[in-house]
């Protein structure tokens, strides 16, 4: 039969083995999440695992892009992809959804699914946004804009503007982003995900400040 001194010890120990545990935030999105087109340690993921480490957060952070993923795609497979341990979720999806055009309300109803799930497993959420280009027409960006705001808002979910927020630093044209983008023009360069990182950090930061509690 163990002392009763050496039940605390063992009881303090695991308590400070649980509050050890790192913070566990799944980042579900596309082939901007996913590091599509550059090596692993220059993709969104690990660069802002880094950025994360040296503000001193102990954080898990787990790449869960898919290239050429929808927002229906990332509804399909968001509960599949939690793990017990999980704290946290980043949504960065609907950058597809606007290449082949796809009814912002669909996009809408499927990112409230994953909205539903996370709230189902009791996860903080940082939702970031995407913008619509002005082609589709007025009424079409306008609804695909606003549903990342009001989604976040509905669901008390953290919310960050734009994924490439931390490009517009640089310039806001093709001509101007030429430098920090690849080839396609799509997808940012190495140089392009130390400025998205550096612009999103405080936000991924604030999220698992959040789940920390």
């Amino acid at each position: 039969m163990l002392s009763k001194t050496r039940v605390a010890v063992v009881c303090l120990c695991a308590a400070t083995a649980a509050q050890a545990e790192p913070v566990e935030v799944l980042a579900l999105g596309d082939s901007l999440t996913a590091g599509y087109g550059l090596i692993d340690e220059n993709g969104f993921v690990p660069k802002m695992r880094t950025w994360l480490e040296e503000q001193g957060l102990d954080v898990r952070l787990v790449n869960a892009g898919v290239s050429g993923d929808t927002t229906a795609g990332g509804l399909s497979r968001v509960a599949w992809s939690l793990n017990p341990s999980t704290d946290a979720l980043i949504v960065a999806l609907g950058g597809n959804d606007l290449l082949r055009g796809l009814d912002p309300a669909v996009s809408r109803e499927n990112l409230e699914g994953i909205l539903e799930v996370a709230q189902e497993n009791d996860l903080e959420v940082l939702v970031v946004g995407m913008e619509a280009p002005g082609n589709y027409g007025p009424d079409y960006k306008a609804a695909f804009d606003a549903m990342y705001p009001e989604l976040a808002e509905d669901y008390g979910a953290l919310y960050f503007p734009r994924f490439f927020e931390g490009l517009y630093s640089v310039g806001d044209t093709p001509a101007d982003l030429r430098s920090v983008m690849q080839m396609d023009g799509i997808h940012p360069n190495a140089e392009g995900v130390d400025l998205i990182v550096e612009a999103m950090g405080p936000a991924v930061a604030e999220l698992v400040a959040r789940a920390s509690d």
